[in-house]
């Protein structure tokens, strides 16, 4: 008798990095539960998928949080998890809303340590299983007009290192991941109502090129993935710049993405 294809979770599965790995999982044959705040996209991302589970749930709120949680520990077969479902904020942290900073850190940081704690208990008990949880090249550095966002993708990636340490210590053969994109074709930041002209082309990767390079880090054991070679390089240099000069490089590089405004403008 076969066993069962194997099982995914991913959150943010509506859109962008999240809709790439699901048709990526789906082609190579996993079942699938999708999660999202957006009902009607799960639903026809999963009739184009010919099928999956689909479980509506915005992960800043605390009842739907739990029904995923209470998910992920009923699958137990569940194979991987990628925690995705994230935003961007736009502008200077004290002139922003601090709702927006508060579901930031309830959703990158909170939401991904506890699906994470949820998903590993049952797969380090198995001694199977993979976790990716989706950062940002931004998680090395810091920029005017996105200190939230630079900051909770900074969590996310330290957060996982240390779980990869955990599980060695452990002798476990589960893996965990940190994928680190950049600027990334998807609807990402047209929420956020930046001008995609003003990145050069050079910069941006597309959401499929992202996944295939982090289901292949994933497969090599690689802990933090950044795809592209210009990302990999950038998050390189960023241990040797001066800092005084890297604080003028991100004035300009905020002022450029229009995260922030010059005085008086």
């Amino acid at each position: 008798m076969s066993s069962p294809p194997p099982l995914a979770m991913v959150t943010g599965a509506s859109s962008g990095i999240g809709a790439a790995f699901a048709r990526r999982l789906s082609r190579d044959g996993y079942r699938l539960i999708l999660v999202a705040r957006r009902a009607n996209l799960l639903e026809d991302l999963a009739r184009e998928l010919g099928g999956a589970e689909t479980l509506a749930a915005d992960l800043t709120v605390e009842e739907d949080l739990r029904r995923v949680e209470a998910r992920i520990e009923a699958a137990t077969d569940l194979e991987l998890l990628v925690n995705n479902a994230g935003f961007g904020l736009g502008g200077r942290f004290f002139e922003t809303p601090v709702e927006g900073h508060t579901r930031m850190h309830a959703l990158h940081v909170m939401a991904t340590m506890r699906l994470s704690h949820a998903a590993l208990g049952g797969m380090t008990a198995r001694g199977k299983g993979g976790l990716i949880n989706v950062s940002s090249v931004a998680s090395f550095s810091q920029n005017p007009g996105s200190v939230s966002y630079c900051a909770t993708k900074a969590w996310m990636t330290s957060f996982t290192e240390g779980l990869h340490l955990d599980l060695l210590s452990a002798g476990s053969p589960v893996r965990v991941q940190a994928l680190c994109p950049g600027f990334t074709y998807s609807e990402f930041h047209d929420v956020m109502g930046m001008d995609r002209n003003r990145i050069p082309k050079f910069m941006w990767c597309t959401a499929e090129d992202v996944v295939a390079a982090s289901l292949k880090g994933l497969a090599k054991g690689k802990v933090v993935v950044i795809p592209g070679g210009f990302y990999r390089a950038l998050a390189g240099a960023m241990g040797w710049i001066p800092r005084r000069v890297f604080y003028r490089m991100a004035i300009v590089y905020g002022r450029r993405t229009r995260r922030i405004r010059p005085a008086g403008e």
